[in-house]
């Protein structure tokens, strides 16, 4: 596909000696928009700030995706099965394979601490 843009000279003087990396630049540039607070990241952020401090046992069992990082997930997961994720995507899988391990030690944890109890 091709697409024509109208850009501001300062950006096209930048990009102009990335011209062979456009669409990876545009598919990064998509992905931070993506990462935004609105698309799960703030969820993300904070269960790994929870487990970073003192939680309770009970607060990380308590743990669970929102609905929109539920949602992205459910996405990415469908997509995976279909057509296949891009570099970038499978870059956020993995971000999210990372956290729901992190999250799966710590439960396990808590699980026995209060077993203990």
């Amino acid at each position: 596909m091709e697409i024509t843009l109208e850009l501001p000279e300062e950006l096209a003087t930048r990009l102009r000696p990335h011209q062979a990396h456009l669409p990876h630049i545009l598919e990064l540039g998509l992905s931070a928009m993506q990462a935004s607070p609105q698309n799960g990241f703030a969820e993300v952020d904070e269960a790994l700030r929870l487990l970073e401090g003192s939680p309770s046992p009970q607060e990380v069992l308590a743990l669970h995706p929102s609905p929109v990082l539920q949602s992205r997930i459910s996405y990415l997961l469908e997509k995976n099965r279909n057509e296949g994720l891009s570099e970038t995507e499978e870059w956020e899988w993995k971000r999210y394979e990372y956290l729901e391990h992190m999250v799966c030690l710590a439960k396990a944890k808590a699980h026995s601490k209060l077993q203990a109890s």
